[in-house]
């Protein structure tokens, strides 16, 4: 059944009335909720806010390296140490080393630029700083709804926005509704604000309806993917910071790694690919797996029996694309009845590698402009006071900094190494030009007969590992009788066009095995999507060349458990 069949049979939905909806329930969102509350206190006014998280819990689809700043947090909440969050771990030292595939090069301390350096940033789990903020936004008096996804746009007579419908739930395979159907309920506002994190199903709807986008760079996005790991405590530096460039990625194509040292044994390892990558022979999950090889990682993870060091242990996994065209790629971020923060308009500082300082000012800065329009008597307008208070920002002046940061590196790593030194030592971010992009990131991949196939080693199971193994311990989970999230225009493109022409690459850029090229009883091969295994990363809904697939939200509460992440 469609839609508005299901609407047409069991409707209409009940409907609730906010002052604010924010549809999300990460940094960004959780910001947004906790200042309009603030302001409400402050001045002695009452203002109904109401967050949406599809997730099962605050934090449990939240994925990041992390380094925080703590700049914004200290705007949020002044007196944070007393309150408990938690950011327990200071930097202590900063590494970025240029690896060869056994080589390794340390840049001096004293060339490192400012954008690399941290110190007085905390190695944290934005994870679990998520679930103290949604704490904080309970404590004053903000309604968070855990397991219901923002899944369908409502809008007024006029064209506004009006608020958002949450999924139905109870919808089996073939579409129909089971004996536990509960219809979707409506959520309307005066202001609906989007922090749905990079690649927002609904944001993608605005940009694309209010044309947001219009005289912007086309956006551009990188694959984060993510472990966890428990160490030897003679192999643990608290504190410490790693970023590598160069090996196992070849010098036409973007990515980076990176090791942080967090409290309690614990490091986390990350590897990141810019999704404008050519060769569809790559695989995002392969080369993090193969940089883990490289001496100056597996010295942190393997044993040593004759010094008395223990193997580490794998405890985590998760990906998430991250949105990281920066400034030049911003969208216009209000339009009438909403507006959007965080990773779902793409604030993310590519060249600092961190985003969550700038989701919490956003969010912050759309509240202050939220709540000046409601007290006011305004509603489904524009809130032009958010862009414009960004612009007046310490945030919009730390992203015009590296507005060409990514842009250098399809000039290959040598030149953006070199123009970006440029940039940000010896030009301390005062940069008189700007380096633009053209193409959207699914236009960059070239026909598999123009490139070579990669050799991959089999994970040993110790060191490296499949993505079976790895979406295990995600705790990733989906109601099993649902339609699949993961749709496709058209069902004839993946063989007839994806895999005749680009080698199949949605099975190797999805990093958790949902995408695979089976043999049909004919003798032919047809695509097979385990919709169970996804992570929400949105890497397909991104990668795809021909923009065939579609990443819907599944029912509430579906997707990965995230601990620690």
């Amino acid at each position: 059944m469609t839609n508005e069949e299901i609407l047409s049979q069991f409707g209409p939905r009940e409907a609730m009335e906010y002052d604010a909806v924010v549809v999300g329930g990460g940094p960004a969102g959780l910001a947004t909720a906790i200042r309009l509350k603030q302001l409400a206190a402050e001045k002695g006014t009452d203002v109904s806010v109401v967050v949406l998280e599809k997730g099962s819990e605050p934090g449990a689809h939240i994925l990041s390296g992390a380094i925080m700043d703590p700049i914004a947090m200290n705007e949020l909440f002044p007196n944070w140490k007393e309150l408990g969050c938690p950011l327990n771990q200071p930097v202590t030292d900063d590494a970025m080393i240029f690896l060869g595939e056994k080589s390794s090069f340390r840049t001096p301390g004293f060339l490192l630029p400012q954008c690399i350096q941290n110190h007085g940033n905390y190695v944290v789990s934005v994870g679990n700083i998520t679930r103290w903020m949604a704490q904080q936004a309970e404590g004053l008096g903000v309604e968070i709804f855990p397991g219901f996804s923002g899944a369908e746009l409502l809008f007024n007579e006029d064209g506004s926005v009006k608020g958002v419908a949450t999924g139905n739930l109870g919808i089996g395979k073939n579409g129909e509704p089971t004996e536990n159907f509960q219809l979707g309920m409506e959520l309307h506002a005066k202001y609906t604000i989007f922090a749905e994190g990079s690649r927002g199903h609904l944001g993608k709807q605005l940009i694309a309806r209010f044309k947001l986008d219009a005289g912007r760079d086309p956006q551009s996005y990188g694959l984060g993917i993510k472990e966890l790991w428990e160490i030897d405590p003679a192999r643990h530096q608290p504190g410490f910071v790693m970023h590598t460039a160069g090996w196992p990625m070849d010098s036409s194509t973007y990515g980076g790694a990176f090791l942080y040292h967090l409290e309690d044994n614990k490091v986390t390892l990350g590897f990141i690919t810019g999704l404008d990558y050519a060769n569809p022979y790559l695989s995002p999950f392969e080369e993090f797996q193969r940089w883990k090889t490289h001496p100056n990682i597996r010295w942190y993870l393997e044993g040593d029996e004759a010094r008395g060091i223990k193997p580490a242990k794998r405890i985590a996994y998760g990906a998430r694309a991250i949105t990281a065209g920066g400034l030049l790629s911003l969208p216009k971020t209000v339009f009438p009845g909403g507006a959007l923060v965080g990773c779902d308009a793409g604030y993310l500082n590519v060249s600092r590698i961190k985003g969550s300082h700038a989701a919490i000012k956003t969010g912050m800065l759309a509240a202050e402009a939220a709540y000046d329009a409601v007290t006011s008597g305004r509603q489904h307008d524009e809130l032009s006071a958010y862009p414009q208070a960004f612009e007046k920002s310490w945030l919009y002046t730390e992203l015009n900094k590296s507005r060409n940061f990514k842009s250098w590196f399809k000039k290959g790593l040598t030149a953006a190494t070199l123009m970006n030194g440029i940039e940000q030592f010896a030009l301390k971010g005062n940069i008189p030009w700007t380096i633009h992009r053209n193409k959207a990131d699914h236009l960059y991949l070239k026909p598999a007969s123009e490139c070579k196939p990669i050799d991959y080693p089999k994970p040993d199971g110790k060191l490296t590992f499949d993505r079976l193994s790895s979406v295990f311990i995600s705790n990733t989970n989906h109601e099993e009788n649902q339609p699949s999230h993961l749709t496709l225009r058209d069902a004839s493109v993946p063989v007839n066009l994806n895999l005749a022409k680009y080698a199949g690459p949605e099975a190797r850029y999805c990093p958790a095995g949902v995408y695979e090229f089976v043999k049909n009883e004919d003798g032919g091969e047809r695509l097979q999507i385990n919709a169970q295994n996804c992570v929400h990363c949105k890497t397909c809904d991104i990668k795809d060349p021909t923009q065939n697939i579609v990443w819907l939200p599944p029912e509430g509460g579906g997707g990965p458990n995230y601990s620690g992440m």
